[in-house]
């Protein structure tokens, strides 16, 4: 029996046999875990400020504990990275994971408490093998080595009392010593801050392992990928790793990516499959091959709410607990969890595919979309309207970013996306025009602000040189890891930067 057998039946299908009580106890689950975070966070200073102890029901939570962005938490967190104990979470917090998914100046440090650490992040990759696993029995997932790629901060102690690294970094440091000797690259390699030197690295090293899985983030992994190429002289992946068989991706949409790494990896039974991960907890994870929605994983220690996005703005939004979500609607994702953080808007959007079992697709962000005329354009429009296009001329594309334009010399509003292609299509019109009127499709009010160009005109592209999107990441020191370029805005103030850098070459 092989390694990935025994290690699957000791485990893995056990675990998957809790995982199936997802799909008719979801509810009574949440219910729990609400239960356990109540009683762990009473006798913290939060839990005493906001009644915990006379909590005995959602409502009187939800009633008891406000919104928070991070903004209303950082000054407990602060208090905690200095050393203060009890504050959000009992005990004293020794990790800080510090976001890397925005590009704002401002960094967020995430609390990771020993329970989010065990029961949220590392349970969340073991659930993703579990899943892996039952659909796929004769894999040899163990026979060799997994190529994770994280971020690139180091932790370090910036405070006497913490320690701050990129979430993977912390990882990193706490993994169980049996799980580390089946990852590379190195520890050295993995912390090193400079991607492109990183890059390099990883491909020199893992040239001549047995490498059968991949782990990160789509556009940085290719990066990787065709380095390994350009290093071995090979023409397909599988040559350099003949036992790969499955990408666990996250962190942007695989979907414009997919054809790149069908092109690079032409074996037909690899696979690919997608988690939902991040600084503040591990959510979701594509549980069937042939559906791309992840079922939410409901017994980390995650408790999860949902604000409708039409509701966004309004002063008392109906937000509800699992039970109270629609098969179809866009909602804003909040979370309370065992690291400290108490309805906590992740900035993430979602819509449910399923209720039983629960089962969603990640939107987008509630701060990237472009609403500039009532268009109400959000990143998964984006997403579907881009891969009708390149389907439809051939193209492929490497990043992107759009904003409106408000009006031109011509008194004229349309939106402006600026695409790096790394194959461009051969007719750059008939890509807008198709582009533009799939949006319109599957956007009814985009639809209605194209009518007849009276209050949009059709949207314009402009190519981008090759790397600028990178150069731009760099420019704000966040070139590779989780870092990415946001897709949608409101405001020009990124793209007229990437539109100015686009005519020179960075040096």
């Amino acid at each position: 029996m092989s390694l990935t057998s025994i290690v699957n039946k000791l485990y893995f299908q056990p675990r998957r046999h809790e995982l199936e009580r997802y799909t008719h106890e979801g509810v009574a689950i949440q219910r729990k875990v609400l239960k356990y975070l109540i009683e762990r966070g009473t006798n913290t200073e939060y839990g005493r400020n906001h009644l915990f102890s006379t909590i005995k029901s959602y409502k009187n939570f939800a009633q008891n504990i406000p919104v928070n962005t991070y903004e209303e938490l950082k000054a407990d967190i602060d208090r905690m990275r200095h050393g203060e104990s009890n504050v959000l979470w009992p005990g004293q917090v020794k990790w800080y994971a510090k976001s890397s998914g925005t590009t704002n100046d401002k960094s967020k440090f995430i609390p990771i408490t020993s329970e989010g650490l065990q029961h949220v992040h590392y349970q969340g990759g073991k659930d993703v093998v579990a899943y892996y696993l039952s659909n796929n029995p004769n894999s040899k997932l163990f026979s060799g080595k997994s190529l994770i790629l994280g971020g690139s901060h180091s932790p370090n102690y910036n405070l006497p009392n913490s320690l701050v690294g990129d979430l993977s970094a912390i990882l990193i440091e706490n993994i169980n010593p049996l799980a580390n000797l089946k990852r590379v690259p190195s520890k050295q390699v993995a912390l090193l801050s400079d991607f492109e030197i990183k890059r390099d690295r990883i491909a020199q090293e893992t040239l001549t392992q047995n490498v059968t899985n991949l782990s990160g983030v789509p556009s940085w992994m290719l990066s990787v990928l065709v380095r390994v190429m350009e290093l071995s002289g090979k023409k397909h992946l599988q040559e350099v790793w003949p036992n790969l068989e499955v990408f666990f991706h996250g962190g942007i949409a695989f979907t414009p990516y997919r054809e790149q790494y069908e092109q690079l990896i032409t074996k037909s039974d690899m696979h690919y499959m997608e988690t939902y991960n991040a600084s503040e907890g591990f959510f979701g994870i594509q549980d069937d091959p042939s559906d791309a929605s992840m079922s939410l994983m409901l017994d980390y220690g995650v408790f999860y709410e949902f604000l409708p996005m039409d509701e966004f703005e309004s002063e008392n939004p109906n937000i509800v607990p699992l039970e109270g979500v629609e098969i179809g609607r866009n909602y804003a994702m909040l979370i309370s969890t065992s690291c400290g953080l108490w309805r906590y808007q992740i900035g993430d959007t979602v819509r449910f595919t399923s209720i039983n079992p629960y089962k969603f697709v990640i939107t987008g962000r509630t701060k990237y979309f472009i609403n500039a005329f009532g268009e109400e354009l959000i990143m998964d429009n984006a997403e579907q309207g881009l891969e009708t296009a390149c389907k439809a001329t051939g193209a492929m594309i490497s990043d992107y970013t759009a904003a409106p334009i408000f009006m031109d010399a011509n008194a004229k509003c349309r939106h402006q996306w600026l695409i790096e292609f790394t194959k461009a299509p051969s007719d750059l019109k008939e890509f807008t025009t198709i582009l533009d009127r799939k949006l319109q499709e599957i956007n009814s009010d985009y639809e209605a602000k194209r009518f007849h160009d009276i209050t949009l005109q059709e949207l314009e592209i402009v190519p981008a040189r090759e790397g600028l999107f990178n150069d731009w990441l760099k420019s704000k020191g966040k070139l590779g890891g989780q870092h990415k370029v946001p897709r949608l805005s409101n405001s020009r103030k990124n793209i007229e930067e990437m539109l100015e850098m686009n005519t020179k070459k960075m040096l």
